[in-house]
């Protein structure tokens, strides 16, 4: 049987994994993308599980507000990191350092 125990523990490995790839990581701006997309299903996973365990549905309904959110935050991110690539042919963090309008 499944406890809450058991959920929790594996959305903080989730949370830990993404905090590592974000720190380990600071070349790729798509690989961050990623880890902050890793982020964001590990507190769906927490409101999951406390929705489940509580027996309430707010938790499961305040997930899809997340997930719109997150597909937004992946669909502008995703254009942004095109538009810099075809500038500055690369999507390195450090070449990023000067953004003017």
């Amino acid at each position: 049987m499944l406890t809450l125990t058991h959920f929790l523990m594996l959305s903080g490995a989730l949370f830990a994994i993404a905090m590592a790839g974000i720190f380990i990581n600071r070349k790729n701006m798509i690989l961050l993308l990623m880890c902050i997309e890793l982020l964001l299903l590990a507190v769906n996973f927490n409101f999951i599980a406390f929705s489940h365990f509580l027996g309430n549905a707010d938790g499961q309904i305040f997930v899809f507000f997340i997930l719109t959110v997150a597909a937004a935050e992946a669909a502008i991110g995703l254009a942004i990191l095109v538009t810099l690539f075809r500038t500055r042919a690369s999507i390195d963090v450090e070449d990023m350092d000067s953004l003017k309008g």
